[in-house]
């Protein structure tokens, strides 16, 4: 989606910009109806080229299928590519999944290209647990180098990524830190009542809200647990909206705990994304130990565009934890202290004003910062200094 938004900005400025992506199928890897086969769907959106891959529709909780999926749009991908007009490259990690085509329809075509980093490979995997197997940490780990090496230019979002990259024999010359940006016209301050809020029986108690992808890495039951310490306060209601690998597993937990201040809310449409973060009096941004170095959750620009304050569990001196200092947005805790965040949640909740204030220094912060007019200046900077 961030992409997608700053293509838009890229097409309003006079650039052909073509879109190289999967048919629709994340978080769950189920792929919708509509857009199975075996076909490259093309499209064509505020004058930009959007060419489809298509994939096999699969459980992406099994890590197999994920990786398998992976392989099918890197294929696909490159096949897609090879029959277009193009000056430039760009594209986003982990190079497990866009490894192959990065480096096909860039260097080896003598085009200039740009990695864009999002999270560190293998660190992050490696930290979750997920990635155990020497062999694959070490596959995992030459792509990611190869992919660094072959790129013209390689564009972080955050400055603690930079010391792992530069690891890799990579010159810091050759790294360029853009920060990810959201749309603040779309995502604004809304009332708290809304079409949203009052289907789900929000809008009359006090919402906690996590929104987003349900992963291993956000290290969500610690929310949970939080919500058991919050038990007896029956006007606190926690919500999840999305879906992802864990969510099954945290339904579960809160079956066994027998919870009933927390509710499951499907993945919405974007349409309907400023509705959902405006329908909270918190939201929480939340990362298992030692992961906030190598990630930096785009959510939390989207909260930030909301005029909503912020409780963030992440590790102290994160680019994340940060943001929302400097942003004067939120309160900041440790991961992994639920604790805690039923303290301060309660804190909060009898702070009003305090509440009001630092959603709208965050709202403020966001609009300075990181807006997609912002990221498209700085991004046609670079361009430009590649095509010289």
């Amino acid at each position: 989606m961030l992409f997608s938004l700053l293509s838009n900005k890229l097409s309003d400025r006079g650039h052909n910009v073509t879109i190289l992506t999967g048919v629709p199928h994340y978080p769950t890897g189920k792929v919708l109806n509509q857009y199975r086969g075996l076909a490259i769907r093309k499209e064509r959106t505020n004058n930009i080229k959007i060419l489809r891959v298509p994939l096999p529709s699969l459980d992406r909780q099994k890590l197999f299928l994920r990786f398998f999926q992976f392989v099918c749009f890197q294929l696909g991908a490159l096949f897609a590519g090879l029959f277009e007009k193009y000056d430039i490259v760009l594209a986003s990690n982990p190079a497990l999944q866009t490894g192959l085509p990065f480096l096909f329809l860039g260097r080896l075509r003598g085009k200039p290209s740009i990695f864009s980093v999002h999270d560190v490979y293998p660190d992050v995997g490696i930290r979750l647990g997920i990635l155990q197997n020497r062999l694959i940490i070490r596959l995992v780990e030459t792509l990611e180098t190869l992919c660094y090496k072959s790129a013209n230019k390689i564009r972080v979002l955050s400055e603690s990524f930079i010391p792992a990259i530069t690891r890799s024999n990579i010159k810091q010359s050759k790294i360029v830190l853009i920060y990810d940006w959201v749309d603040t016209d779309l995502i604004r301050p809304l009332p708290k009542e809304n079409a949203f809020s009052k289907s789900y029986g929000m809008d009359k108690r006090f919402i906690v809200l996590y929104a987003g992808n349900l992963g291993l890495s956000q290290g969500l039951e610690n929310i949970i647990s939080a919500a058991e310490i919050l038990a007896g306060n029956n006007d606190i209601m926690f919500v999840f909206v999305g879906d992802g690998a864990d969510k099954k597993r945290l339904q579960h937990l809160v079956k066994m705990k027998k919870l009933t201040n927390v509710v499951f809310i499907p993945f919405q449409e974007r349409s309907r994304l400023p509705e959902v973060l405006a329908s909270a009096d918190i939201s929480i941004v939340n990362l298992k130990k030692g992961i906030s170095f190598n990630s930096l959750p785009s959510k939390i620009y989207s909260i930030l565009a909301s005029g909503r304050p912020i409780i963030a569990c992440l590790d102290e001196g994160s680019d994340s934890w940060n943001l929302i200092h400097k942003s004067k947005s939120g309160v900041c805790l440790p991961p992994e202290d639920p604790i805690m965040l039923a303290n301060t949640i309660l804190e909060l909740k009898h702070e009003n004003e305090r509440r009001h204030r630092l959603g709208e220094s965050g709202r403020a912060y966001c609009v300075s910062h990181y807006s997609p007019e912002h990221a498209a200046d700085l991004f046609i900077e670079l361009f430009d200094s590649l095509l010289k």
